[in-house]
């Protein structure tokens, strides 16, 4: 009898041992990163060759690396398209609008527009932003970092009217937290804001992280660094500033390893648009000017390296824009429905733990830049009302005008640098027909953006300066920036200090 009841107790274990339910499924942590005015002429891992990366070489050499992922042509249309997952003919942030320095009451407001981070906080993530941000006012919305979900902040406003030390990012820069604002004299802001990513990291290792970091560098003003104190030339700086650029971030990613984190961490490092053009570089051969706020590849299709914890390796030509970002990030931390938000865009996660070769996608889209204006009753307003954009495929690339009709075509997979339109070629026709049905079901409309207007600003950008900016936009003569030749490229690389500006 005494046998029958221990068998029957270890029968109890082993059921209530097998029965157990399977652990959680840890959550991984992301680091993001978005280098400001740099395109690919200026990563040796996409082909350059006039400046050494070697940590985003080596980053490169354990991740995937994407060939075909289109951003924004400018600032903040590429920078709220990520925040919110839509386009700017959705989310309304179709032109460039620097909000502290231009005021008018704008603001990117919370209450009206989702927000990625808010959106992992709700299933569990600690979040923390460091670098540029530039669509609110903090002397007037202290909390709008808390508001778009950011646990912890370490920001610079962008240049906030009437207040000189605010203009600086760089030396003395003038640096927003928690604590307020101030100037940190004597130094280098990419070392405070990347410092306050390793800070975040290394206290925030038992709770699942997201922190996006927006650099500063490379954009204008040209600036000597910590590394290259002696430089001179604006092309001598803008070198500078891109090796300072692959310090800090094998700084993080160094950091991220000791912090026994890096196994369970995505890393994804892009930039928002081109390089300006004032700067020519070089990339497999070919002389290339910076592309900002064009339409050309040289403007917005982006260099964009993801490391999976588990350190996959390869190169892909899957479809990614933008508006990917949001849906991919919250499909990746397990939430598998966002229908609720109203994305456009489309979850490349597949790619990243399947390997697989193709997204959702059958086109990638980008539109927008250079400024809006004030109208009549006092609200921010895009400068025309159905911008001109471009849409592309893996072989073919349109160019979409202001009336929505096609007027360029160009075989990008064959032509990458835009030479030939084949907009007129008879056996053309049917890639422009099927583009065209695709033009045809957007919005026939860009909306503008949705916000309440803020109170309490000191200062006001003079309208007519805005409306003649706007003006601009309508009247300029080509969205396209065309490679560079050999001659300019060796007289702006050596230049002297004399012609530094």
């Amino acid at each position: 009898m005494n046998g029958f009841k221990n068998i029957f107790f270890l029968l109890l274990v082993f059921f209530a041992f097998s029965c157990k339910p399977s652990e959680k499924v840890e959550k991984p942590n992301f680091i993001f990163i978005l280098v400001d005015d740099l395109g690919k002429e200026w990563f040796p891992s996409y082909g350059a060759t006039e400046v050494s990366t070697p940590n985003i070489d080596a980053l490169v050499s354990k991740s995937i690396k994407f060939k075909n992922a289109y951003s924004m042509p400018q600032c903040t249309p590429s920078r709220v398209a990520i925040i919110t997952g839509q386009y700017p003919y959705n989310n309304g942030w179709v032109s460039h609008y620097d909000v502290p320095r231009w005021g008018h009451g704008v603001s990117f407001d919370a209450d009206k527009n989702q927000s990625f981070a808010n959106a992992l906080q709700k299933v569990g993530y600690k979040t923390g932003i460091a670098g540029k941000w530039q669509i609110n006012d903090f002397r007037i919305e202290p909390n709008a970092m808390q508001k778009v979900g950011f646990d912890e902040f370490c920001m610079w406003t962008g240049y906030e009217s009437g207040n000189e030390p605010s203009g600086k990012r760089y030396w003395d820069p003038y640096i927003f937290t928690k604590d307020g604002s101030k100037t940190y004299e004597g130094k280098f802001g990419p070392d405070i804001f990347s410092d306050f990513v390793v800070d975040f990291i290394n206290e925030n290792k038992k709770k699942p992280f997201f922190f996006y970091y927006p650099m500063v560098l490379t954009h204008t003003p040209f600036v000597h660094t910590p590394h290259a104190p002696n430089v001179t030339t604006k092309y001598q700086k803008h070198q500078a500033m891109v090796r300072y650029t692959d310090f800090i971030i094998g700084k993080i990613l160094n950091s991220l390893e000791a912090s026994g984190l890096s196994n369970n961490t995505y890393v994804v490092l892009t930039t928002d648009n081109g390089t300006v053009p004032s700067i020519i570089g070089k990339r497999n051969g070919v002389y290339i000017r910076g592309g900002k706020s064009y339409l050309t590849e040289n403007g917005i299709n982006a260099p964009f390296i993801v490391k999976t914890p588990d350190n996959k390796h390869f190169v892909t030509d899957a479809l990614i824009d933008f508006t990917d970002l949001f849906p991919t990030f919250l499909n990746l931390a397990g939430v598998d429905n966002t229908t609720h938000l109203n994305l456009d865009g489309h979850s490349f996660s597949k790619v990243l733990i399947e390997k697989a070769t193709q997204t959702h996608r059958d086109y990638i889209l980008s539109m927008g830049g250079l400024p809006a204006h004030i109208n009549k009753e006092g609200r921010v307003e895009n400068a025309i009302q159905f911008r001109d954009r471009v849409l592309r495929n893996k072989q073919y690339k349109v160019y979409v005008d202001t009336l929505k009709q096609i007027h360029r075509l160009f075989d990008i997979k064959n032509d990458p640098y835009e030479t030939e339109n084949l907009i007129d070629e008879v056996k053309f026709q049917s890639v422009v027909s099927e583009f065209q049905a695709k033009v045809d079901v957007l919005p026939n409309l860009d909306n503008n953006p949705k916000y309440n207007k803020t109170e309490g600003l000191q200062t006001d950008v003079n309208l007519e300066f805005l409306d003649k900016a706007a003006q601009g936009v309508k009247h300029r003569k080509n969205n396209m920036m065309g490679s560079a030749s050999e001659e300019q490229f060796l007289k702006l690389s050596t230049e002297t200090i004399k012609n530094n500006k």
